[in-house]
């Protein structure tokens, strides 16, 4: 092949008339690398193309926003294993795409219409899905435009998005499958609720953090008068929601107040003292004085069913009403199933939960029932999105039966043998590997297998509805039917609710059917359409008074099948799609981050398994390292401290910005990036002044002054982002970068220099004359024998996903043993001796493959003159 075709699909016969500029420019490497790959179609990849298939599925940016410095921390390493497998000569396959990310782009848009003066009830749900719309194809542009700036050899020909038709048609049968087979149900249960994005959230999309709060002593009196008990709560607001108060019966005082009633304050509800092993008992009655909860506890457990998870399952076990006292947005109501207000109750009605709080314990201690308060640091569960405190709310939500074994086990039993724990694996069948696809899932780093097992040992039901307009709608439609009309009336009835599958005159028009009774006597039809049966049953079920569930569907369940909905599961033909699914299913690897184990590499084991008849989505899982910034804290716009990777390649080039990224990943800790800035004023790059924010965070101060001239004043990120300063003409704002990345714009300057010194020592030639490495110079024998040891480190390196390691094995052979001892060593002897020429021209070629997968730019434009 001719050195005029890309570094990837080519040999150099060298002796081309290339001129290599005096000096190396990123931006003219980078546009003359695209124009040769687009040329060529590079990246795209058929399921008839010659070698082994090698594949690997990008986890799909959220289109929210511009990609950050951890997004190309993980394509960079990505890219580098799509692009070394492409140059073995594997059939090799990056699938590129966007994640629709429902709450998130919901969240984002909704704000950029608050600032419009306009909410989302102004539009109907059409409009404002067409809103959600535009913002969704501006940023996909923006990410697809980001990767390639990046220099991501994805296969851009097949770009998904998690609600395109492909994908939708992936989530319509996916999710009629496990309606069918009873693996999603619909339920009444305590949720994770937003109460500011006002939707349910799954356990793993619940933060928790650290706060300062309090216990509140109350006393809550006997029905009969004749003394009272003190219980202890963080959350005196829910008390209006009382149901029961239980005690440990190990408590000496059990046997005292056993079968006594209490008269709930404010309320003046009468409810039952239960017993219950769940309860701390007090360290004065017997507790462990060891544990902080029994030195706080007063043994006296309020209950309150409808808002907290322990006090549903209390509930549950001694048949205790949950009254629900609040509405969607966390404040007090009287219109979600609480019905015996009282007059004096009725005045904490509309009261946010923090309002509603100070006025409970106002009241108490007005009242001379407050004995006590003392600061209690505790961990709360925050929603991941608004980031507020999230409210244990009473809500009918569809779920995913991930418990089952079919879902859960597989996953447990998917993972590779040597990688497991005993104990509940055993209980799940997950100890030994027997059908297909078991064992054959290996955690890189190996402790992360360790997170994987543990969540699926103790996982619950998924939640996956979610009280929002973008996303796909849930495909079931619901009418109240007459008993008379109920087959099976019996079976239906000793569900005690649950749902309960049916055979009737939908089914015969492609539907699956499920009939529950409701605690209030009334029966429900449940049908879920399958997608080519809309045209016929959605007009029919419309004509019969059913309605479409308002639901969307969790964004993670459509991420979960994005490794066989972007091959075109469970019909490829439909979408000419042939082949895709059995060459690159599954993958060779997954990189993702170790924050969403739980909420994606599992859902993705489970569902590829359940659809797919055991087989595993992906043969191995790195977890990457975390981009901080250099005082270990997460980058994040709030904090100013975040990084553009489009900034970095301005200053620095997209292949100093890869080789720094990759050098610095380890398997042992996360990546810490001191960020530093540009000043707008000078250009030059400087260290910001930090000050500490009222939550302990190090920050750069708002306003800066340019180190060359003090006069000028200059705006910071986080000046900007938190509104303490405003960039102007006056105060410009200054772009974050990091002086880490002038290691691999140093690295890329001496590859460039190093490589036209050693063309000017090399005459054309015809042919590749034979060299015996055995009669060379010692010199030249060294220097093979380095290079042979440095292709092997590298290829050990990348093969355990050590990509530090494979990094320094490129950066110590080129730097330290090419340019500074091989060229210093030959420059006497090489311009009259063609053999030695041919050895440089050897090494210079292995050199540039070598690099290629981390620093593919620069060595694109150099191939040619090679």
């Amino acid at each position: 092949m001719s050195s005029a075709q890309p570094i990837e699909s080519s040999t150099p016969t060298g002796g081309s008339e290339l001129q290599l500029a005096k000096a190396y420019t990123p931006a003219d490497a980078e546009t003359f690398a695209w124009s040769r790959w687009r040329d060529a179609r590079c990246f795209h990849a058929e399921p008839t193309d010659a070698g082994a298939p090698y594949s690997i599925f990008i986890p799909p940016p959220n289109v929210t926003a511009a990609l950050h410095l951890g997004h190309a921390l993980n394509n960079t390493l990505q890219d580098v294993l799509t692009r070394y497998h492409r140059m073995k000569g594997m059939n090799t396959m990056w699938m590129p795409g966007t994640d629709h990310a429902g709450i998130a782009t919901q969240s984002v848009v909704e704000r950029r219409l608050l600032q419009q003066g306009k909410r989302r009830s102004d539009f109907t749900r059409e409009q404002f899905i067409a809103k959600v719309q535009e913002w969704k194809d501006e940023y996909e542009a923006t990410i697809l435009s980001q990767l390639e700036l990046m220099g991501a050899s994805c296969d851009y020909d097949r770009v998904r998005f998690t609600m395109d038709p492909v994908c939708a048609a992936a989530v319509r049968a996916a999710f009629f499958k496990l309606f069918d087979d009873s693996l999603i149900y619909r339920g009444k249960r305590l949720v994770n609720w937003d109460p500011v994005s006002r939707t349910a959230l799954a356990d793993d999309e619940v933060e928790m953090e650290e706060v300062d709060g309090h216990f509140w002593y109350l006393r809550y009196p006997f029905e009969d008068g004749s003394g009272y008990v003190t219980v202890a709560t963080t959350r005196p607001e829910t008390m209006l929601g009382d149901t029961a108060v239980a005690l440990n019966p190990k408590d000496p005082r059990a046997a005292a107040v056993r079968g006594k009633k209490l008269r709930l304050p404010i309320v003046g509800r009468v409810i039952p003292i239960v017993e219950d092993d769940y309860v701390v008992m007090a360290v004065e009655q017997g507790g462990d004085p060891t544990d902080t909860k029994a030195q706080f506890a007063t043994g006296f457990l309020k209950v309150t069913p409808a808002h907290d998870p322990n006090d549903w399952e209390i509930g549950i076990r001694h048949g205790v009403a949950a009254i629900n006292v609040m509405a969607p947005d966390a404040s007090i109501s009287d219109r979600h199933g609480w019905e015996d207000v009282s007059a004096e109750a009725r005045a904490f009605v509309g009261l946010s939960r923090e309002d509603a709080r100070a006025a409970i314990v106002a009241w108490f201690k007005a009242n001379g029932l407050l004995d006590g308060v003392k600061p209690y640091r505790h961990s709360v569960g925050h929603s991941y999105r608004s980031h507020v405190p999230v409210e244990p709310y009473l809500s009918e939500q569809w779920y995913v039966r991930v418990t089952d074994d079919r879902l859960r086990g597989a996953a447990l039993r998917s993972m590779n043998p040597a990688q497991r724990d005993g104990g509940a694996a055993a209980a799940t069948g997950a100890s030994n590997a027997s059908a297909a696809g078991d064992g054959e899932i290996t955690f890189y780093p190996p402790r992360y297998a360790k997170t994987f097992q543990h969540w699926h040992e103790n996982i619950r039901d998924w939640c996956i509805s979610r009280q929002l307009w973008w996303g796909h709608r849930i495909p079931v439609w619901s009418a109240e039917v007459a008993a008379n009309d109920v087959v099976d009336r019996a079976a239906v009835d000793a569900a005690r609710g649950e749902l309960v599958g049916c055979n009737g005159a939908w089914r015969a028009m492609g539907c699956s059917e499920a009939v529950r009774r409701r605690p209030d006597g009334v029966y429900e039809r449940f049908v879920c359409v399958a997608e080519h049966a809309d045209s016929v049953a959605i007009p029919a079920l419309s004509a019969a008074g059913f309605r479409q569930d308002e639901d969307v569907l969790d964004t993670w369940f459509s991420s979960a099948l994005w490794p066989l909905s972007t091959l075109g599961w469970p019909d490829p033909a439909r979408f000419d799609m042939q082949g895709l699914l059995e060459k690159w299913n599954p993958s060779a690897v997954l990189s993702t981050a170790r924050e969403i184990i739980t909420l994606w590499v599992s859902r993705m084991v489970m569902f590829n398994r359940y659809f797919l008849g055991g087989r595993v989505p992906f043969r191995h899982v790195f977890i990457h390292a975390m981009v901080q910034d250099g005082f270990g804290q997460k980058m994040s716009k709030s904090l100013g401290n975040g990084v553009d990777p489009r900034d970095i390649i301005q200053t620095h080039g997209a292949d100093a910005m890869r080789f720094t990224l990759v050098q610095m990943t380890t398997d042992t800790q996360d990546v810490r990036m001191p960020v530093d800035m540009v000043d707008p004023w000078s250009g030059e790059m400087f260290s910001p002044r930090t000050i500490t924010d009222a939550a302990g965070y190090t920050v750069a101060d708002p306003v800066q002054v340019s180190p060359k001239d003090p006069s000028k004043k200059i705006t910071s990120a986080y000046g900007a982002a938190t509104g303490k300063a405003t960039p102007s003409t006056d105060a410009p704002l200054a772009l974050n970068t990091s002086a880490r990345f002038d290691v691999g714009r140093n690295f890329a300057n001496k590859v460039w220099n190093a490589t036209r010194f050693a063309l000017g020592n090399l005459t054309p030639v015809a042919g590749d004359p034979s060299v015996d490495p055995a009669t060379r110079p010692l010199v030249d024998r060294w220097i093979i024998a380095r290079l042979s040891h440095a292709l092997a480190t590298y290829e050990r390196a990348l093969a355990g996903y050590r990509f530090n390691d494979a990094a320094d094995a490129t950066y110590d052979f080129v730097w330290r043993e090419v340019c500074d001892w091989y060229l210093e060593a030959i420059k006497p002897t090489v311009k009259t001796d063609p053999a030695q020429q041919q050895v440089l021209r050897t090494v210079l070629d292995a050199s540039l493959r070598l690099l290629h997968p981390q620093m593919p730019f620069i060595t694109e434009q150099l191939w040619p003159a090679v």
